[in-house]
């Protein structure tokens, strides 16, 4: 099953549908239930023409009343309708002057971490265009066209449905085509909330004659082919020394540029660990003390099964949360993967050496602060509190959860 950002808590279950939202459903089922790749051709053309046509005009809702409703009741079928709705978000085609075109939303991922702050926000021009051309040469194939956002986001300035989603990667891809700069709506974007650790985006559309190659991976029959692992070698080489002013003070990492839903799902995973590594660096070096000093709990959070964990980190025996860190569970995920979640929470608190983690068995509704909206996280005795920055550290630092 897909997993995405958009999985769980997408809006209140109705108990009737409109006919959109129903025929969504009834398509989605169909391919889940389709026994030839014939029948998955059918099923896959009815979502794709509904979904396009419903994003197109703005009116996302019914599909997320279709993915809600398969979400409580058919896994498979909700599979298959995530993967049909982000495609048609990341993905349009364009007709110009009797030349078909492929184009698709990518980007480059930058998973950052810091004691200080994550930069975010327009790129200069003459980075844009540097970067723009590194991703071209060593990623893309050479009948490509590229169009490069000159932006950095962060998850906060993204497109909050898909409906807005796809409107950003079909202005991308009118401009990559044509050549022409796209006219992006970069100066209203909101701020971003500041995390120790999160991740960056570069974002971009890749505009190829239909049905030719977008990436260099795919070239196997050419002298111009590149593994992804040397794709990605050549992309650090090149693009990181024009990356690093960019995030001044971080320490990060530059995951493969590709797919947009691909890269956000990669994103979150690569992320978690490097949320308790920064949480830890940040308490003891502000505080001078050890990571022998701090001790850790640890709740499951969710409806009907665990959405997330979530991490309290606290001082000596205080039972206040000087620190908090969700690690969300990312599609199927679970206590029955090899290793589980919590074994590799329990891992990477060790490695920064937090030895002391209480685990709490209790299956928790999600709660956050009514004031700031930010999660709240259980401390040494299972209660679920507010994470609060002790007076030692300066009020400069105190809004980092």
């Amino acid at each position: 099953m897909k997993e995405t950002r958009h999985a769980r808590g997408l809006r209140d279950r109705k108990s009737h549908l409109s006919p959109d939202a129903e025929r969504l459903v009834a398509a989605a089922l169909g391919l889940a239930n389709s026994g030839s790749r014939i029948e998955d051709s059918f099923w896959e053309g009815v979502l794709a023409t509904r979904i396009d046509h419903l994003l197109d005009a703005g009116h996302p809702q019914s599909v997320f009343d279709a993915l809600d409703r398969l979400n409580q009741t058919d896994a498979e079928a909700y599979g298959a309708l995530i993967e049909a709705v982000e495609s048609s978000a990341e993905t349009v085609r364009l007709d110009v002057d009797g030349q078909g075109w492929d184009c698709l939303l990518v980007s480059a991922p930058l998973v950052a971490w810091t004691r200080f702050r994550i930069p975010a926000g327009p790129l200069n021009a003459d980075v844009a265009q540097t970067l723009a051309a590194q991703w071209q040469a060593h990623v893309l194939t050479r009948d490509a066209r590229f169009r490069l956002s000159p932006y950095l986001y962060s998850i906060d300035q993204m497109p909050r449905d898909f409906a807005e989603l796809r409107k950003l990667t079909r202005k991308l891809a009118v401009s990559a085509v044509s050549g022409q700069p796209a006219r992006l709506e970069l100066r209203s974007l909101p701020e971003t909330a500041e995390m120790l650790a999160d991740t960056r985006y570069l974002l971009g559309v890749v505009a190829v004659p239909r049905g030719k190659a977008l990436f260099r991976w795919q070239e196997h029959d050419s002298g111009e082919h590149a593994s992804r692992v040397q794709c990605l070698e050549q992309w650090i080489a090149q693009g990181r020394p024009n990356l690093e002013p960019l995030l001044a003070g971080c320490g990060f990492e530059c995951l493969l540029p590709d797919a947009y839903h691909l890269n956000m799902r990669e994103s979150d995973r690569r992320v978690r660990p490097y949320a308790i590594r920064a949480a830890v660096h940040f308490l003891t070096h502000a505080l001078g003390i050890e990571a022998s000093d701090l001790h850790a709990s640890a709740m499951a959070f969710g409806a009907d099964r665990a959405d997330e964990y979530r991490i309290g980190i606290s001082i000596g025996d205080s039972e206040e949360v000087a620190q908090g860190v969700v690690w969300p569970l990312l599609g199927a995920e679970g206590e029955t993967d090899d290793p589980p979640p919590l074994a590799v929470i329990r891992e990477t608190l060790r490695e920064v050496g937090v030895t002391d983690l209480r685990v709490w068995p209790e299956l928790v509704e999600p709660e956050y602060c009514e004031d700031c909206g930010v999660p709240l996280y259980p401390n040494s005795k299972g209660e679920i509190v507010h994470a609060e920055m002790p007076e030692e550290i300066g009020p400069d630092t105190s809004h980092f959860h």
